[in-house]
């Protein structure tokens, strides 16, 4: 039996780092994201092996273990030993050994929340095969335990709320991890009208996004007010665009990312480079709106809006600088789950 799963990523369009430990611990924080398809994909086959194999196709990369109740955390493939080794502990389950297959339809370190949600999609497929009673809220919780406590990697506590839950949301985070989920809902036509107004743009780079939000971790420490303020001001952005969103005023939401972008330089150093800037101004220069670096910053994917049609203008011009135009549409469903026979 095959058991399989995939989860979107997202596009955070507000908010972003305010969702980050110890900032929200303290002050509260709160994103706007939406997911895109894009996906995250696990497939668990039930062997008779008594090994265990994991196969990343996305990194091209694989290995097998013996049948053991926890791997080695050892920097190779961690995000599926992380998963088999909490549900290992928590739940202790038996098996005649397993395969575990993952891909994800962006590069990892990309910005689009692509670890977070793949650690979604594998415990999506493990939560299937071991028929378990997860709520929504229970899984993206589960999800971020795993990758944040268990296995220390930096970051916040969106993207595994967005892979878990799909669609438009204000999502505002709280001290003792609570986190409550907003669904945005927005009329089909002025969706039609985000979607075919925002450009996704892919620089051909990848980044490690632990340094920069250890760091923006540290200024919140350090009670660093540039840093701290920059964040407050992330914040309001993003309750301001779910107002935005759900009033339809869809052209204001370049002038909203291009204030986001603004503020996130101010959290931490490296968001932004030489590289990064050249990108911006050639599509300001071109006919956007304004855009935004994706996720933590340093790389990665950024996306822009384009009013009046002024995206083929923006695209030709971006794609001169050696990048690449990301197709994708706007999708409502998060963690998928099901079962196919081997």
């Amino acid at each position: 039996m095959k058991y399989k799963a995939k989860a979107p990523l997202r596009l955070g369009l507000a908010g972003g780092g305010t969702d980050v430990s110890p900032y929200c611990d303290k002050y509260n924080g709160a994103v706007v994201n939406a997911t895109i398809s894009l996906y995250a994909h696990c497939c668990i086959t039930s062997t008779h092996s008594n090994c265990i194999e994991i196969k990343a196709h996305h990194q091209q990369n694989s290995i097998i273990y013996n049948k053991e109740d926890q791997l080695p955390i050892d920097g190779c493939l961690d995000l599926a030993k992380g998963v088999y080794n909490c549900l290992q502990k928590d739940y202790s389950f038996k098996h005649n050994g397993l395969k575990i297959e993952t891909s994800v339809d962006a590069p990892l370190g990309s910005g689009l929340g692509t670890s977070s949600t793949l650690v979604v999609a594998i415990l999506g497929a493990f939560i299937k095969m071991l028929d378990l009673n997860f709520t929504l809220t229970e899984m993206a919780a589960y999800a971020y335990k795993i990758e944040r406590d268990y296995l220390q990697f930096a970051g916040g506590k969106q993207d595994q709320f967005a892979a878990t839950f799909g669609g438009f949301n204000l999502m505002q985070f709280y001290e003792n991890n609570l986190v409550v989920v907003n669904p945005i809902v927005i009329a089909a036509e002025k969706l039609l009208q985000l979607q075919n107004n925002l450009l996704l743009y892919y620089t051909q780079s990848s980044r490690d996004s632990g340094t920069i939000i250890k760091e923006q971790q540290q200024n919140v420490h350090n009670e660093n007010i540039k840093s701290i303020e920059a964040m407050h001001q992330l914040k309001k952005l993003a309750i301001h665009m779910r107002i935005i969103l759900e009033k339809e005023d869809v052209d204001n939401v370049g002038k909203m990312l291009h204030d986001g972008f603004l503020h996130k330089q101010q959290m931490a150093k490296n968001i932004t480079n030489q590289t990064i800037n050249t990108f911006y101004t050639t599509a300001m220069q071109a006919g956007s709106s304004g855009g935004k670096i994706s996720g933590a910053g340093g790389g990665g994917f950024m996306f822009f809006y384009c009013p009046n049609n002024t995206k083929p203008l923006v695209s030709k011009a971006l794609q001169q600088l050696g990048g690449s135009e990301k197709e994708y549409v706007f999708v409502q469903s998060g963690l998928e789950m099901w079962t196919e026979n081997s």
